[in-house]
């Protein structure tokens, strides 16, 4: 035990370079690993990490052979086991000081093939480093790092609920673009439950309705990793509802990885079919509540030092002590400071914060839609950021949600056609219009057009 004392910093760090493990996992899996004690050849290690029997487990499958190995080649010794138990079980340990006191279960799953891993276009801004953790989101950050670092393996489906603006997208994505660094052949697909129906109703509309259903059957049952994100919306469309099925049914039979995004749990969704029930609930449920003091204020901290911005630790602590709700509402509040402080060449003092937010602050006004809310809210959908949505930026992927943005902001808010032009990158008036009246005709014409409008809107105003 001395000498693995002396040398255990050496061993996890050679363990992190042999094996090739990044920052995020080490500090979040090795770095918490504790000597503990030694018994019949057997080495205890505790896990000083956030503890539950997901990560326990998931540590000593991933782990402990690589564990054991690095050690015989470091100092010779060899264990027939390593045991990763936590720290309370240690505690009863060393009262009853028998082993046999203990009923360590921390094998729970079964043996899988090794999967093939193609291609993907996950946003890459979200990310597992740059996503902040605390209390209200820590098991469902930890139960995607492990499904991101195996596919397929143990977590299927990881199923993430919470409210709108928690940090749901960010996790689905970021298990995307860690999976897509790690093996760049993976092939990875990620919609929205809007998206998926479209293609559906798109589908069935055709005329060689059998060739089309095929091409798309094929397309989203041939991926290594699926992600579905809120998948509520599919509640109450059959068509829909049905193709799910199979494609969760094939995807699940082939071991590949599916992901999923709610706003509720399965057994709280009154009117979703029992089999989807049953089968959400074969994976893993995580869930991510409403951030505390602490996280809300470390989240403000960084979009500040992301948008290169300055502001007082009064007036951050007035935005994180008020703003309760979501993530969302602390970067839009801090946008609107932002705003107002580049446009009117001031530094922002407590009375201007004070005035300025009184829409996301006061208890006693109703929180208003504005077009910084809708347009982030349009970016956050379509996966880009709100800079390309005020850009020059003239491709489709950003023209359409562009325009979707000035239909919302010009029919859910009494803001001037100048104001939503300032914010969308000085855009005259006159385009504002032309932007508005295009999607308007469109919803006219199309349902799919119809349905991906009142789906935003939704998201802008959930009540």
């Amino acid at each position: 035990m001395d000498e693995l004392v002396k040398k255990w910093d050496e061993i996890l760090n050679y363990l992190k370079n042999e094996y090739a493990i990044t920052d995020v996992s080490y500090d979040s899996w090795l770095k918490p690993l504790e000597l503990f004690q030694i018994e019949d050849n057997k080495l205890y290690i505790t896990y000083n990490g956030d503890q539950n029997s997901m990560t326990l487990g998931y540590v000593t499958r991933k782990f402990t052979t690589p564990l054991k190995i690095t050690i015989e080649e470091l100092t010779g010794i060899h264990f027939d086991e390593i045991l990763v138990i936590s720290q309370e079980n240690a505690n009863k340990l060393k009262q009853e000081k028998n082993l046999d006191y203990l009923n360590i279960n921390i094998e729970e799953t079964t043996n899988y093939e090794e999967r093939r891993i193609g291609n993907s276009s996950i946003n890459p801004k979200f990310t597992f480093e740059n996503f902040v953790v605390g209390r209200n989101n820590r098991f469902a950050q930890t139960a995607a790092l492990a499904v991101a670092e195996s596919p397929g393996e143990f977590y299927n489906p990881l199923y993430i609920y919470g409210g709108p603006g928690l940090g749901k997208t960010h996790l689905m994505q970021a298990i995307g673009n860690y999976i897509e660094k790690q093996n760049p052949n993976t092939h990875i697909l990620y919609v929205t439950s809007e998206e998926f129906t479209n293609e559906v109703i798109e589908n069935m509309r055709t005329n060689n309705n059998a060739t089309a259903m095929q091409r798309f059957r094929d397309k989203y049952r041939t991926v290594d990793v699926l992600m579905v994100d809120d998948i509520q919306f599919i509640i109450g469309k059959e068509a829909t509802q049905e193709e799910f099925f199979h494609t969760f049914n094939a995807l699940h039979a082939m071991g590949k990885q599916i992901v999923i995004s709610s706003d509720k749990p399965p057994k709280d969704m009154e009117t979703l079919d029992d089999r989807f029930k049953s089968r959400f609930d074969m994976g893993l449920m995580a869930d991510i509540g409403y951030p505390d003091y602490e996280t809300r204020m470390a989240i403000l901290n960084k979009k500040i030092e992301e948008k290169n911005f300055t502001l007082d630790e009064s007036i951050r602590k007035y935005i994180a002590e008020n703003i309760q709700s979501n993530i969302r509402e602390i970067e839009g509040a801090l946008n609107k400071l932002i705003a107002f402080s580049r446009l009117e060449k001031i530094e922002i003092t407590m009375e201007i914060a004070e005035r300025e937010l009184q829409n996301f602050i006061s208890p006693n006004i109703s929180r208003e839609i504005t077009p910084q809310l809708i347009i982030e809210v349009v970016a956050e959908h379509f996966n880009i950021t709100v800079d390309q949505m005020a850009s020059k930026n003239r491709s489709s992927s950003v023209v359409r949600p562009r325009q979707i943005a000035m239909y919302l902001c010009n029919t859910m808010t009494d803001s001037s056609l100048q104001a939503i032009g300032l914010l969308l990158g000085g855009r005259d008036h006159s385009t504002i219009i032309h932007g508005a009246n295009k999607i308007e005709e469109e919803i006219d014409k199309d349902e799919n057009t119809k349905n991906l409008v009142e789906t935003i809107k939704k998201k802008i105003n959930p009540n």
